[in-house]
């Protein structure tokens, strides 16, 4: 079965050629500012947009990775956007936000096939309605990723990582699976590190049959030069250790995976159960 890949965000064009070269399969540039900062303004998440000429300065370095750029919700501007992103050197596209089928159909139009989309399934509507715009998809090109942030905010959750504990995504895993679409669910600590254990969260991951997971700003903490990261941490020994976790979670059983998703399921819901009130 194929790894599990990595994606990051960075704006920094000497980062993202030096992570390239270690690991990291997609590098990741967000210029979605429509309603974010209402949604996440409590959280610690990514809401900085990315300007057009820092996406084109990294696409500009790129030798093997893959550049993919969020842009904004659907909007009146959304056709400018795609091929602003476009000119500029992404490769993927990534379509946040969305609700319906229209919604999908309308941003494949937009994009009219030039480069693939994944599209970040983070609302609840999107999730409970992936069986209707699944088809629109072309499989083996577009792609599913699953966003936790949203996804439990819409659904009055206190941690991210809540559905997953209540195994909501296993009925997408499972459409997606035999759809032939490749898929990713949120983001990744550090092994050794968070609340949550990355080494837990791989195990859900192989279990699901994600393809896909976001590298969290433990991997960077908003370095700008590969200096700058490696003085933070031993960026290659960490992908090592996520690699050799993801090996041992593959040749576990399918219990032991079981086992893993009910501690996950534990952890989660106590973490989430710190974020009622008195």
């Amino acid at each position: 079965m194929s790894q599990i890949h990595y994606m990051m965000i960075t704006s920094s064009p000497e980062v993202a050629g030096f992570i390239e070269q270690h690991g990291v399969a997609r590098i990741f540039m967000d210029q979605e500012v429509l309603g974010k900062a209402e949604r996440q303004g409590h959280l610690d998440t990514h809401k900085a947009a990315h300007s057009l000429e820092e996406i084109a300065a990294v696409a500009g370095v790129l030798k093997r990775a893959e550049l993919m750029v969020r842009v904004n919700p659907l909007n009146q501007h959304s056709q400018a956007e795609v091929d602003a992103a476009l000119d500029c050197g992404a490769n993927r596209l990534m379509l946040p936000m969305f609700t319906t089928r229209r919604e999908v159909g309308q941003f494949l139009e937009l994009v009219g096939g030039r480069v693939p989309v994944t599209f970040l399934a983070e609302t609840p509507q999107a999730l409970v309605r992936l069986a209707d715009w699944l088809p629109l998809l072309e499989p083996g090109r577009d792609e599913v990723h699953l966003g936790l942030n949203d996804l439990s905010l819409g659904m009055g959750l206190n941690f991210l990582f809540e559905p997953m504990a209540g195994r909501l995504l296993d009925p997408a895993a499972e459409q997606l699976n035999a759809a032939g679409v490749r898929w990713g669910v949120g983001g990744i600590a550090r092994i050794d590190q968070g609340e949550l254990p990355a080494e837990t969260v791989l195990g859900e991951h192989v279990r699901l049959g994600s393809r896909w997971v976001i590298l969290s700003r433990a991997f960077h903490q908003g370095a700008s030069s590969s200096a700058e990261l490696l003085q933070t941490l031993d960026f290659p020994a960490e992908i090592a250790k996520l690699r050799g976790a993801e090996a041992s979670w593959r040749e576990a059983s399918p219990e032991a995976l079981l086992a893993n998703q009910q501690a996950l399921a534990e952890c989660a819901f106590r973490l989430g159960r710190k974020g009622e009130s008195a």
